[in-house]
C-alpha cells in the first residue's frame, strides 16, 4: 500500500493572550483514530515533527472527562503506548521529502498554533504536497499548520480554498476560551482562505480537490476515512 506521512506539533505550551503559558500539545483522540484508520486500511503511516522532537500529549485530551469515559481513555493510553517508539523518533520536518508519500496527515491539538503554523520547514513540505496533487488533510487545529505555506512569491497556497477548522464558538466554549492567543478560523479566513462550519461538536468534512480538512476531534475518523477514498480515487466524501 501508500506511505502518509503524519505530521505532529512537537509544542508542550501555547502562550495565550495574557502571556500565560498554556500546557498542550497534540490531541489524543485526534492521533490515535487518524493512525489507526489509516493503518488498518493497509498503508504506512510516518511520524515528523519539527526538528524531530518527541511529540507531546496534550493531557486534557487523557482525562475521562475529555476522552469519553475511563475505558476510552485508558483504550487511548494503550494505543499510543504502542506507538511509543515511533513518537520518540520522528522524523525531522527537515528532513522529509514530500515525493515519498501520497498525503500529508495533521492532527490537531493546540501544539500546531505553537509551531507547526509558523514552520518554514511545514510550509516547504505543503507547498510542494499541494503543488504535485498530494492529499493533505489537516483536522481541529491541525489547519493552522497551513498558514506557513507560503509560495515563492509570497502568496498563501491555499487563498480561495474552501476548508474547515475548530471554529471561534467551539474554541470559547470548550477549547481555552477568551484567552485564546488568535483564532485560528479567523486567521485562516484573512489569508484568504473559504472557512466552512457545521454544528459544534458533530463531525464535518470539507474536501476541495487534494485538501480534506476535519472540523474538531469528533472529525477524526470521518477525515481519515476521506483521506482513504481520495487515495482510492473517489471524488466525494
Amino acid at each position: 500500500m501508500s506511505n502518509i506521512l503524519m505530521v505532529v506539533s512537537a509544542a508542550d505550551s501555547l502562550t495565550m493572550k495574557d502571556g500565560s503559558e498554556h500546557p498542550t500539545g497534540f490531541w489524543a483522540e485526534e492521533l490515535v483514530e487518524g493512525h489507526r484508520t489509516l493503518m488498518e486500511a493497509g498503508h504506512t503511516v510516518t511520524f515528523a515533527t519539527p526538528g524531530g522532537r518527541r511529540p507531546t500529549v496534550d493531557q486534557v485530551s487523557l482525562d475521562p472527562s475529555q476522552a469519553g469515559g475511563e475505558d476510552r481513555a485508558a483504550e487511548l493510553r494503550r494505543y499510543l503506548d504502542t506507538l511509543a517508539p515511533e513518537l520518540e523518533h520522528p522524523l525531522a520536518l527537515a528532513d522529509v521529502d514530500p515525493a515519498g508519500y501520497v498525503a500529508v496527515v495533521i492532527p490537531g491539538g493546540h501544539g500546531p498554533m505553537t509551531d507547526l503554523a509558523f514552520d518554514p520547514e511545514m510550509g516547504r513540505i505543503l507547498v510542494a504536497a499541494n503543488d504535485a496533487g498530494l492529499i493533505i488533510a489537516p483536522y481541529c487545529h491541525g489547519p493552522a499548520a497551513l498558514l506557513s505555506a507560503v509560495t515563492g512569491d509570497g502568496s498563501f497556497a491555499f487563498a480561495g480554498r474552501r476548508l474547515t477548522v475548530f471554529t471561534n464558538e467551539e474554541e470559547l466554549a470548550g477549547g481555552t476560551g477568551e484567552n485564546t492567543p488568535w483564532m485560528v478560523a479567523d486567521a485562516l479566513a484573512e489569508k484568504g482562505a473559504v472557512v466552512d462550519a457545521g454544528p459544534a461538536w458533530s463531525s464535518f468534512v470539507v474536501r476541495d480537490g487534494n485538501l480534506i480538512t476535519g472540523q474538531n476531534p469528533q472529525s477524526s475518523v470521518a477525515t481519515a476515512a476521506a483521506v482513504l477514498s481520495a487515495l482510492d480515487g473517489d471524488d466525494e466524501l
